[in-house]
């Protein structure tokens, strides 16, 4: 599998993804699943602007996703799968996208949104796509940087 992380940041492509994950796992592709930033050129030029040379950027909508995330899983080249939710992330799963550990990078405080980690907030929407997905063979993990300990988050909400 050429998808070496599939995480889940509501900032996207920033610091910590760029910094500390591409510089760990060297990808040669970002791919961003967004309806609303896969319309948008103006918001996709400036995330390219934070990401290293060498690194190609494509900002996908989940249908387009759905159609083109098995061939780049399959490929040989090193990808991210960055999306800004959970309900996304899920979505892609359960359409049939080969998905064995999703990464809780960022999810920060909100209306109905319960901190369980620092960098994690999560309301009972987020807790019950957690529960399916993981009972769909899906590991999902909590890690902010690399070099942190996955956190499971599987039950941790309810805590």
């Amino acid at each position: 599998m050429s998808v070496l992380l599939f995480r889940v940041d509501e900032r996207l492509i920033h610091g910590q993804v760029v910094v500390g994950w591409a510089r760990r796992l060297r990808p040669r592709r970002i791919i961003v699943v967004s309806d609303e930033l896969a319309d948008d050129p103006l918001e996709q030029s400036i995330y390219r602007t934070g990401i290293p040379e060498g690194i190609r950027a494509d900002f996908w909508s989940e249908r387009e996703a759905r159609a083109e995330l098995p061939a780049a899983i399959d490929s040989d080249e090193p990808a991210f799968v960055l999306t800004a939710d959970l309900g996304t992330m899920s979505r892609l799963a359960q359409d049939g996208v080969r998905i064995e550990e999703i990464n809780v990078g960022g999810i920060h405080r909100g209306a109905g949104r319960r901190r369980v980690l620092p960098y994690v907030s999560l309301d009972a929407d987020d807790e019950r796509l957690i529960e399916e997905l993981e009972r769909g063979g899906v590991r999902v993990v909590a890690r902010d940087v690399p070099t942190a300990a996955a956190v499971r988050l599987a039950g941790r909400a309810r805590g």
